[in-house]
């Protein structure tokens, strides 16, 4: 089988989480050198599992521990990546964080640090990765992992969903800014996935899986690996057209 992604080099952050991993995974298939950005510490059981996994399929995997809030860490990382693998051309830019609290539960820590982990780490990743492959005239990819609550109203996690709706312009204004360089960038809003915090929520309590299934038109929950498909579709060296676009995959949740 032909490995499209044979020998490039896919950066991901928050690469140890569902989705992250995941999308990891499957591009490590297809023959792509992965670097994975979290924040758990490197000598952690999750880690040297997920990472061995990786390697196991014939790939270089680099790990570290980053905490995207920092930009100094963030090109840090980027750094060690560069030195060790190569200048990833396919970016993904999928750390995030969510506290389900109303509008006025919400303290201003609890904001900012919203603000600096969806917002602020989806920044330094893509605005850094993408300026060393501008350095070396590079084409490649850019991905942001986005919800449907960037359009959608969540009263419980406000912060949340501004951060979103941020990254949505964030998205179109790289978009264009890079579209005469050949890197094409695009964000992927999933409706709702049965990973990460809510997958644990709705193992508690299968009733309210069933009750989310129920909303969706489709009646369907989306698993991570189908959100890691469609990463994949949108950094598929054959799309050369779709650029500042949000990839909205929800079942319909949002047309209703």
């Amino acid at each position: 089988m032909e490995k499209i992604f044979k020998d490039q080099v896919v950066i991901i952050s928050g690469g140890m989480g569902d989705i992250g991993y995941a999308t990891a995974m499957r591009f490590a298939v297809q023959g792509a050198n992965i670097a994975i950005g979290d924040v758990l510490e490197e000598q952690s059981a999750i880690v040297q599992e997920k990472t061995k996994a990786l390697s196991s399929l014939g790939v270089h995997v680099h790990y570290q521990q980053v905490d995207v809030r920092s930009s100094e860490q963030v090109r840090e990382w980027l750094n060690q990546v560069e030195q060790q693998l190569s200048i990833p051309q396919i970016i993904i830019c999928n750390a995030a964080i969510a506290s389900l609290k109303s509008l006025y539960q919400l303290s201003p820590e609890d904001w900012e640090n919203e603000m600096q982990v969806n917002l602020n780490g989806s920044f330094f990743l893509s605005q850094m990765a993408t300026e060393s492959m501008l350095n070396k005239n590079l084409g490649g990819y850019v991905v942001f992992v986005n919800s449907w609550a960037s359009t959608n109203v969540h009263l419980h996690m406000p912060a949340y969903s501004v951060s979103k709706a941020a990254l949505t312009m964030l998205c179109k204004c790289m978009a264009l800014e890079l579209a005469p360089k050949n890197i094409i960038v695009n964000s992927i809003a999933p409706g709702y996935v049965d990973a990460g915090l809510t997958g644990k929520f709705w193992q508690e309590k299968p009733e309210l899986k069933d009750k989310a299934r129920e909303r969706v038109p489709t009646r369907t929950v989306i698993s991570a690996e189908e959100v890691a498909d469609q990463i994949v579709y949108l950094s598929h060296p054959t799309n050369k057209h779709i650029t500042g676009t949000t990839l909205l995959m929800d079942g319909g949740l949002s047309i209703k």
